[in-house]
């Protein structure tokens, strides 16, 4: 039955005596830095045309404790003739991976858009205000209530690092309500299994891959991206394959720095 939304993932919590929306984060600490090669398909050809960075640290939102976490995008001056992308993505949790705040700015080509969410709890409930302006920049506004938790690209991102693939299967699904732009849909996170990976560095890694589907049209599932994350304490992102509505763009592991852990996933 595809509609036991929650079920799977509600099962994981009670394992570990955590809250519904709550979740124990092992697995980062403020001041992590990640940087990536960026890669887009031109025409069937892979150009490395940019970097990304991914960075954890601890800050206040509202006066609340929260983990910010950033994410950025961008193309190459070399690039930028032929295609410009500029995509941030900021997102605040509190320390048990609350969502509280989200925002995205996005530049690809010459087409702007800009998403906000804030995200409130009244009488037990998630509650999501959306904001949204298209590339013709006009602005749409909408507020979501939900029984279950409402999640983010970023926030979801950072629940993923936290889970102990060890219990899981292949193919094993997680279903979540994820903004996107003005609306609210559900999302299909699954579990691919292991691979190894030889990221920019130099060095092969075991990785859990995980992906992230759309299910906004019934009976059709998207792609939205593909996570290749350490198989170690750290379950840093080593891979970020993303299907954008102009290509594909994919980010390779280059360095890191402020991780909780030693990188044992390293083979060589």
């Amino acid at each position: 039955m595809k509609k036991i939304l929650f079920i799977l993932l509600l099962a994981l919590c009670a394992s570990s005596g955590r809250a519904q929306c709550k979740f124990v984060n092992e697995a980062f600490q403020s001041g992590e830095k990640l940087t990536y090669d960026l890669y887009f398909n031109w025409k069937f050809i892979w150009l490395k045309c940019g970097s990304a960075t991914y960075s954890n640290k601890s800050e206040k939102y509202k006066g609340q404790d929260a983990f910010r976490t950033h994410l950025l995008f961008k193309t190459n001056k070399k690039f930028d003739g032929v295609f410009t992308l500029r995509d941030t993505l900021e997102s605040y949790v509190t320390p048990e991976l609350v969502p509280l705040y989200f925002n995205k700015a996005s530049l690809e080509g010459k087409r702007h858009r800009f998403e906000e969410v804030w995200y409130s709890y009244p009488n037990g409930k998630c509650q999501a205000k959306l904001r949204y302006v298209n590339p013709e920049y006009k602005e749409f506004k909408d507020t979501k209530l939900s029984n279950d938790c409402i999640y983010d690209m970023l926030s979801l991102f950072s629940i993923a690092r936290t889970y102990d693939a060890t219990t899981f299967r292949e193919g094993q699904r997680l279903y979540f309500p994820m903004t996107s732009c003005e609306k609210v849909n559900e999302q299909i996170l699954i579990y691919r299994g292991k691979e190894k990976f030889k990221a920019n560095d130099g060095h092969t890694y075991r990785c859990l891959v995980f992906t992230l589907l759309d299910d906004e049209e019934k009976d059709k599932e998207r792609e939205l991206c593909r996570f290749f994350f350490s198989d170690d304490k750290n379950h840093i992102p080593l891979r970020i394959d993303f299907n954008l509505k102009f290509g594909t763009a994919k980010g390779f592991f280059v360095n890191a720095e402020g991780l909780k852990y030693p990188l044992d996933s390293r083979l060589k």
